[in-house]
């Protein structure tokens, strides 16, 4: 006999969620009147098999989560549909017939599975939450929330913005970075050719000429002869620290200490803060703007953050709600992480021994969340207007992240020509003062 799944409301106003066996849909729908409920929805309930199977012969293989630009423009073209007044699964399969089949992350086969579960009774929500390598936990619940407040498409237009903003900033930033990456990487492949193929050629010269060589062309034939016998070393050595790094962070005190160490670094530690404020900030306001409890907000926020230093800070906050306080406050008194040994251990490993270990010690005792920040919201919250003041915090430090970054790429460019020129100044003038004496020589 055939499986109705239906919503209804009792006496009550309880919301009911049940499936019932009827021959056909009327007898159904009479049958739960007669239980005394009132029908919001019903629907047959669809065999579990063959559609599994439909939607396995519609998919196509793909591997790692839906590329943030693509979720982006989906989530503009879901609002726009809804906006229309068009109903939810009509929207969803026409997204799904003109999206295109990836290897790296399909949305396609993501909406295939949402599709399915939205017809065999779940919510959008409920469908999206099974789908985690396309919609993430800020998603899903602003997903819920818009459900709840029967404002979808609002929610889903605030939605796309976000990820817009937060699209443009990550364009930004790496924008910024691929030139002088791209010069580095360029630099060291010549100068290791010089060290590999040219140095070596004048070494033979100098040898013939039985030729007294300056401190300076020896410590240049000596750097050469290394590299030309631990050549395979090159990469063998940053892929056996990124290994440690990987190994620290498999523990929770070495992922702290080294993302702490990330961001008490000169310059480039205030862009990754700054950032990571930026991008939590708007994702709380968002989550407040969009009607999440600020309990479940603050949550999300904190698996987002990317950042154990935040995560504790912000599970401080969250504790410290529970127990009646406000945000501001716990903000304020947990904003410092205090000395951490990994983290020392780090600067003295990366940053010169000792001067590295000084260095800490001179900014271990930063706040990782600047006062301006902590006051906003502070007055957000006496005001009411919690998450226009995250927005404007979100915006402020966007904007700092981006003349930032436009302010180090400036700097960048010179520092980098005049340590290249020094560099390769250094292999001339080796090179060449055996020279001038060796003619002089000959000369004489």
């Amino acid at each position: 006999m055939p499986k109705f799944q239906f919503e209804a409301m009792d006496a009550t106003g309880q919301e009911i969620r049940d499936i019932i066996e009827a021959a056909t849909q009327d007898e159904a729908e009479a049958t739960i009147r007669q239980m005394g409920y009132y029908i919001t929805k019903i629907a047959p309930k669809k065999e579990k098999k063959a559609a599994d199977k439909k939607a396995t012969s519609r998919k196509t293989f793909s591997v790692g989560k839906v590329n943030s630009k693509v979720l982006t423009t989906f989530t503009k073209q879901l609002s726009v549909l809804q906006d229309a007044g068009l109903p939810i699964l009509r929207s969803l399969k026409i997204l799904e017939a003109q999206a295109k089949p990836a290897i790296f992350g399909s949305l396609k086969n993501a909406l295939i599975d949402v599709i399915d579960e939205i017809e065999g009774g779940a919510t959008l929500s409920e469908a999206m939450a099974k789908c985690p390598k396309a919609f993430d936990r800020l998603y899903v619940n602003m997903v819920k929330a818009g459900e709840a407040g029967g404002a979808l498409e609002v929610i889903l237009r605030r939605l796309a913005e976000f990820q817009e903003r937060s699209l443009w900033l990550r364009r930004k930033v790496k924008g910024a970075l691929v030139y002088p990456i791209a010069v580095i990487v360029f630099a060291c492949a010549i100068l290791v050719f010089i060290m590999l193929k040219i140095v070596p050629q004048f070494q033979k010269i100098f040898e013939e000429f039985e030729t007294d060589l300056p401190a300076m062309t020896q410590i240049l034939i000596t750097a050469s002869n290394v590299l030309f016998n631990w050549w395979f070393l090159l990469p063998g050595v940053p892929l056996g620290i990124w290994l440690f790094i990987k190994l620290t962070c498999m523990f929770p005190y070495g992922r702290f200490g080294w993302d702490l160490f990330k961001l008490r670094l000169p310059i480039f530690g205030q862009l990754v803060e700054k950032n990571i404020i930026a991008r939590t900030m708007r994702t709380l306001g968002t989550l407040v703007a969009s009607g999440v409890p600020i309990l479940e907000a603050l949550t999300i926020t904190r698996d987002t953050s990317t950042n154990s230093v935040f995560e504790r800070l912000y599970q401080r906050v969250l504790d410290a709600i529970r127990e009646g306080e406000t945000i501001s406050k716990p903000l304020k008194d947990y904003a410092r992480p205090g000395f951490h040994p990994v983290t020392a251990w780090w600067w003295f490993f990366f940053v010169g021994g000792p001067i590295g270990l000084l260095l800490y010690l001179t900014r271990w005792n930063n706040p990782v969340m600047e006062d301006i920040a902590i006051n906003m919201v502070d007055v957000g919250e006496e005001t009411g207007e919690l998450d226009t003041m995250l927005y404007k915090i979100a915006d402020n430090y966007d904007e700092e992240v981006a003349i930032l970054t436009e302010s180090l790429l400036s700097l960048f460019e010179p520092i980098l020509i005049i340590v290249l020129g020094c560099m390769v100044g250094f292999i001339v003038i080796a090179l060449f003062l055996p020279l001038i004496s060796l003619i002089q020589k000959l000369s004489g």
